[in-house]
């Protein structure tokens, strides 16, 4: 899905030198997630069933989105 590419590659270039390792790690397991599945997350609120991802992606993903990165 475009629109998830976009943003994990926009978030990848601006933020990822400021994450620490242990976050990198995790943003790496969110990245094996089916586009369409953290789409529905992200937008629609939908559960991933991990609430380990969840968090990082609303801490990080949602707040990156809403400052108007993408």
């Amino acid at each position: 899905m475009r629109e998830i590419d976009l943003l994990l590659r926009e978030f990848a270039n601006k933020e990822l030198d400021n994450l620490e390792p242990e976050h990198i790690l995790t943003f790496e397991e969110i990245l094996n997630y089916d586009d369409q599945k953290l789409y529905d997350f992200i937008f629609k609120n939908q559960t991933l069933n991990n609430s380990h991802h969840e968090l990082f992606i609303n801490k990080y993903l949602k707040t990156f989105t809403k400052l108007g990165n993408f």
